[in-house]
């Protein structure tokens, strides 16, 4: 894996003329910001991003999303994205969520590099260099933990620190803080990940599936300047429903029926079990047992059985088209070493 070359060009050229360096040279790294109704921090926070990427003499490019804005923010983005090279504003045309807004950031970044932050400014921009030169360390993400965070204690410190406790043990990533936006991505990882729901805040986990190799680096975080948060307790059932799905592509994506087809097996057996036991107090002992809440049970069982089998099978079905229709594997290769010639079979 090739590091990443932070110097290419003199900083003093850069500074001077960022729009003519934007358009002779491919971006190394693209800024990703989802926005959505924060058009009083928009000015101030790209122009700092831009002249964090200036000081650090990094080619770059900001993408701003915005997720169906309705104070002005789109207007905005769109005037801004006229005046400067360095900035492409993607447009959604409603109020999608975080998660498809930043899939569309990343679908239409060109860097060699993904940086993801928030737009509320709550995030540094200035720490985005640590994170580029952690990430040339060897690793494939790198993602920030806000050591000291500046929000409402009761309302998102307390319920996001458990948050994190459930997930670090669920997924087996073991970082601080997987609710910050701002992290490092290679863009090939990123590539091979597929967004849905509320999946923006696990892609740690998601990226660990695909075999990255993930750090942490300490950030800033500042209070909110302008605006409000949009986010409350009300996405803990959402977060809870998308961990359940991050276990059961972790532990079984490719193996569905081991869990379906255990459970589907283990009803069968009780089920049968008991009908069994019916059958001898029935026919050996001549009890009656039409009237038995066991019997209803075990006929519930049994068909309980039967259908996650039968689910089983077709999960197993669903796999095999999802990764034979893509052309998909089941594994990701890091890196092949050695001759390109190939070795002859022995007898």
């Amino acid at each position: 894996m090739n590091p990443l070359i932070l110097s290419e060009t003199p900083k003093s050229a850069l500074a001077k003329a960022p729009a003519l360096a934007q358009t002779q040279r491919s971006p190394q790294v693209s800024a990703v910001v989802p926005i959505y109704n924060e058009v009083e921090s928009l000015p101030v926070l790209i122009e700092t991003i831009a002249a964090t990427f200036r000081d650090s003499a990094i080619p770059y490019e900001i993408i701003c999303v915005d997720d169906g804005s309705s104070d002005g923010s789109a207007e905005l983005l769109r005037q801004m994205a006229q005046q400067r090279s360095d900035l492409r504003a993607v447009l959604l045309r409603r109020n999608y969520g975080q998660t498809p807004a930043m899939a569309a950031g990343f679908n239409h970044a060109k860097g060699q590099v993904i940086v993801t932050l928030d737009g509320d400014l709550q995030n540094d921009p200035a720490d985005i260099p640590r994170l580029i030169a952690k990430l040339d360390e060897g690793y494939d993400l790198v993602s920030g933990w806000r050591k000291d965070r500046q929000d409402a204690m009761v309302t998102r410190l307390i319920p996001s620190r458990i948050a994190n406790w459930l997930i670090r043990h669920v997924t087996e990533v073991k970082i601080h803080d997987y609710g910050c936006s701002l992290k490092a991505y290679r863009a090939e990882l990123v590539h091979d990940m597929n967004l849905y729901g509320e999946l923006h805040r696990f892609l740690p986990a998601l990226a660990f599936i695909e075999g990255a190799r993930i750090a942490e680096l300490p950030v800033r975080h500042h209070a909110r300047r302008y605006g409000y948060s949009k986010y409350g307790l009300g996405r803990t059932f959402r977060v809870l429903m998308d961990l359940a799905t991050i276990f059961f592509m972790k532990k079984f994506l490719t193996r569905p029926m081991h869990v379906f087809g255990l459970f589907g097996l283990l009803s069968m057996l009780i089920g049968l079990g008991l009908g069994i036991y019916l059958s001898i107090l029935k026919l050996v002992l001549g009890m009656a047992i039409g009237d038995r809440p066991l019997l209803i049970l075990a006929v519930v069982l049994f068909l309980t059985g039967v259908q996650l089998f039968s689910f089983g099978l077709l999960a197993e079905l669903l796999m095999r088209t999802y990764h034979e229709s893509q052309n998909r594997p089941i594994y990701r290769v890091r890196e092949v070493v050695g001759a390109d010639e190939p070795v002859a079979m022995r007898d």
